[in-house]
């Protein structure tokens, strides 16, 4: 018996997608994209995010290497969020990704239809 090439344990492309996989991450990374902004614009700018999940989603990419946090101490804190140089690295291919799915979601969505109808079942004989 063949041994298992695709492991999750070892995969690179598995730990990067437990990265950037979550749609807040995303996102909240393409808010960073031009440039240091405050927490509240974030949230402003990212539709539907709650509070909660802001944070959680700025930690986590913080722990991840790819955000830097400042505070400034003022009253209230000013608290700023910038990509650091790695997390800039991700731009380029979630761009590519982005651009993947303006050319290519509504072919996914047809097939989903089509699949939800029954439409693509094949027959083997």
């Amino acid at each position: 018996m063949k041994p298992s090439d695709i492991s999750l344990k070892v995969c690179s492309y598995s730990h990067v997608l437990e990265i950037i996989s979550d749609k807040w991450t995303a996102l909240v990374i393409y808010s960073l994209e031009n440039g240091t902004i405050r927490y509240g614009e974030i949230k402003r700018r990212i539709e539907g995010i709650s509070q909660k999940m802001l944070t959680q989603t700025l930690k986590q990419l913080e722990r991840d290497g790819l955000v830097s946090r400042k505070v400034t101490p003022s009253v209230p804190p000013i608290v700023e969020y910038t990509l650091t140089p790695l997390g800039e690295t991700l731009i380029p291919y979630m761009k590519m990704l982005k651009e993947w799915a303006s050319e290519h979601y509504s072919a996914v969505r047809k097939a989903r239809e089509e699949y939800d109808l029954g439409g693509t079942e094949t027959i083997v004989r």
